[in-house]
């Protein structure tokens, strides 16, 4: 069979075409997919945001931590008994200042 040239570099050149068309199929799914270099700024934005939440959950479960340790049946802290059930009982104003005994 007598194959025209322009056949012959047709064939030749098929297999490093499709090699590069799945290199550049790689080469933008790793700057602009999902997990991309581009999409980077957004988990560092999303990083920030998520510490911060952190950061505040941890010191709510520490504050909670301590009034829990106020609240122990053991040891319970007279002040700060006392501070809760005026609370509940609405005998305590907003503008009032609670000094603790020593």
């Amino acid at each position: 069979m007598n194959r025209s040239p322009l056949s012959q570099m047709a064939r030749s050149a098929a297999l490093p075409a499709v090699a590069l068309l799945i290199i550049g199929y790689f080469a933008s799914a790793a700057l602009i997919g999902p997990n991309g270099l581009l999409a980077l700024g957004g988990y560092r934005s999303q990083l920030k945001v998520r510490s911060d939440e952190l950061r505040r959950a941890q010191e709510l479960r520490d504050k909670l931590r301590h009034h829990a340790q106020l609240l122990d049946p053991s040891r319970v802290d007279p002040d700060y008994g006392e501070e809760l059930v005026r609370r509940r009982t609405g005998q305590i104003r907003p503008d009032e200042v609670i000094i603790p005994r020593n």
